[in-house]
């Protein structure tokens, strides 16, 4: 095997969750050529990874791109492509590169049917989490020694964070109904400071966080998330890119769940707590809304779960 293809354009929780699939394949051929196809603004996620040799652009929203990557993806003879993400445009986008064999998911799994027409192997993935179906994938596509491993970037500061212990949350997801509410934060906030001595930092990108006095505003790019996730003790997540990248660094904290199910997208490594309200139906639907089963789940119920991981008890 000279030359692998990977392709998972975004976003970010989906990329990191295809890391260790990579991985895989990687050590399972580790004199192979790993390129990974992936949109711009996810690019510093797969910086200075041991796994991946090189990294295609891919900008979805301009016509030219289609050429262009097809232009620079057939600069290399590719024995194989791997997709990741299932969807009509990441299996075009593997059939550009015009490899040997197109590898991707079968019936059940594959989010668009269509995309599976071209592919040279379905893989059943059986595995429930979102990982270990992409282990499947890697599996199926030839990996003979499956690896656990999240290579991530060391990140880079942006912005100010405290110089002493802090908790970290990114409070906004990709849908709004997987959201903790603002005032949870804020209660959380408090108990955090008046009963550990923790500042709480909120991340999110430039301009997306209101003015707020009671945490720490911390916008910044992927290596600034990066970074601030490496340096928190804590870290409380919903259902997003920042919760995975937390997981995948091996840190500890909360999980808040809601609408989509923690076994199958549930943090996969350090020590989190996973709260779900009892009896929530499953969706993936892209609410508009805060879910009520998001603000069912209490300050006080998070605030203790993090109060254990230091050692302390609510």
């Amino acid at each position: 095997m000279n030359n692998i293809l990977i392709v998972r354009l975004g976003a970010m929780g989906d990329i990191i969750h295809a890391l260790p699939g990579t991985a895989s394949l990687k050590r399972s051929f580790p004199a192979a050529h790993v390129t990974w196809v992936v949109e711009p603004r996810w690019a510093p996620l797969l910086e200075n990874n041991g796994m991946i040799d090189r990294v295609v652009l891919f900008h979805r929203d301009d016509p030219a791109s289609w050429n262009n990557t097809r232009k620079e993806l057939r600069s290399r003879p590719y024995d194989l492509a791997v997709d990741f993400q299932g969807l009509m445009k990441s299996a075009i986008v593997a059939h550009l590169a015009s490899p040997e064999r197109i590898v991707g998911f079968a019936a059940g799994i594959v989010r668009e049917r269509p995309a599976s027409w071209f592919y040279s192997k379905r893989v059943k993935a059986r595995s429930m989490h979102v990982v270990d179906q992409g282990l499947d994938l890697a599996a199926g596509a030839g990996a003979t020694h499956q690896v656990n491993e999240f290579p991530l970037p060391s990140g880079a500061p942006e912005g100010v964070l405290p110089e002493k212990a802090f908790a970290l949350a990114c409070p906004l997801a990709g849908w709004t109904s997987k959201q903790w509410p603002l005032e949870h934060y804020e209660s959380l906030a408090g108990m955090l400071r008046e009963r550990l001595g923790m500042p709480l930092v909120l991340n999110g990108p430039p301009g997306s966080l209101p003015d707020i006095s009671w945490a720490v505003r911390h916008e910044s790019g992927i290596p600034g998330l990066i970074h601030a996730t490496r340096r928190a003790s804590l870290v409380i997540g919903v259902d997003s890119g920042p919760l995975h990248l937390a997981a995948a660094l091996n840190r500890s904290g909360a999980a808040i769940f809601g609408p989509t199910d923690p076994a199958r997208n549930g943090p996969r490594g350090g020590d989190f707590e996973v709260f779900r309200t009892a009896g929530v139906a499953t969706t993936h639907r892209r609410g508009d809304v805060i879910d009520p089963s998001m603000r069912a789940i209490s300050p006080e119920q998070v605030f203790a779960a993090l109060a254990v991981r230091t050692g302390c008890h609510a």
